[in-house]
């Protein structure tokens, strides 16, 4: 179908004059400057292994869960259902389960069980597979926003893998990913790894983190570039565990922003939005105040 003139005309108008919808902010400007939920898009999160990319993606969701009302489907092949909802209502109570009241977890299971659904994986999954179920999900239960956690944990369609070959079929597969975010009006993010020569780079001498292994960035990720292409908004997210003094810290670094219009831009080079584990790692903190505190966020001044 050819793309009506009138209509590019009206887009390239709201454009024009500040009509076009942003993104949903966080409420903290350092942050909403460079990172927006936006829906219907195609993002890629990036990062070496244990570096806590699971972990920082359901805090940004519980986030916007609280702020936004916005429900999540949680696929995460490498993480239990009641690890991961264990993790987001200690981040919704702002306590470990040990510490916390039962019946503020139980009031805490609830509201995460409106807000998220987690994928029980017991069987391997192939990515159609997923787009099934996650179809069918959508179908009964009307979320906004799918986490595919990671990707290499997909299993490989082998009759399309001898079809077209493995470069192809990481692009296949991204396109079937992005038509699914634009088709059913879902944010995809996509967690995906590093190859090993990315685990090889560390920072050069007399740099802060000297011989510490660099953030990964989009050359680097399993598959190559192309990921980056796909997608719409690309994420790194980094933790230089070994660091003596800086291992609580996780570094997102924005590499990537496709509709500037819409709110968010690139990070400055080595300058990334760093978010400090909480005590008992039970949410982040930014500039010495918890993130889902609003009464505290307002007292920030920039």
């Amino acid at each position: 179908m050819i793309a009506q003139s009138k209509t590019i005309q009206n887009k390239i108008l709201d454009i024009k004059y500040g009509r076009v919808k942003e993104g949903l902010k966080i409420g903290v400007p350092e942050i909403d400057e460079y990172i927006r939920y936006k829906q219907g898009g195609f993002n890629l999160l990036i990062g070496h292994a244990n570096v806590g990319k699971t972990t920082v993606i359901c805090y940004l969701f519980t986030l916007w869960a609280i702020k936004h009302k916005l429900k999540f489907l949680i696929w995460s092949s490498e993480n239990t259902p009641q690890s991961i909802v264990r993790k987001i209502i200690e981040f919704k109570m702002g306590t470990p389960i040990h510490q916390a009241e039962e019946k503020d977890i139980a009031e805490a299971v609830v509201w995460c069980d409106r807000h998220f659904k987690i994928i029980d994986v017991e069987d391997l999954y192939t990515y159609k597979d997923l787009l099934k179920e996650a179809n069918a999900v959508k179908e009964a239960w009307d979320y906004e926003s799918l986490l595919i956690d990671p990707y290499n944990s997909l299993a490989k369609d082998h009759q399309l893998l001898r079809a077209v070959g493995s470069h192809e079929y990481d692009y296949q597969v991204s396109s079937e990913f992005r038509l699914f975010a634009k088709k059913k009006n879902v944010t995809v993010f996509l967690n995906a790894h590093g190859v090993t020569e990315s685990l090889r780079k560390t920072h050069p001498k007399g740099h802060e983190y000297e011989n510490l292994p660099m953030p990964l960035g989009l050359a680097g990720v399993e598959g190559g570039g192309k990921w980056g292409n796909r997608a719409d908004d690309v994420y790194s997210i980094h933790r230089y565990t070994s660091s003596p003094s800086d291992w609580m810290y996780s570094h997102l670094h924005v590499l990537k922003v496709k509709e500037n219009e819409t709110g968010g831009r690139c990070t400055p080079y080595e300058q990334p939005i760093s978010l400090r584990m909480s005590l008992n790692n039970v949410g982040f903190e930014y500039k010495g105040f918890d993130l889902l505190n609003y009464k505290e966020l307002k007292q920030i001044e920039f």
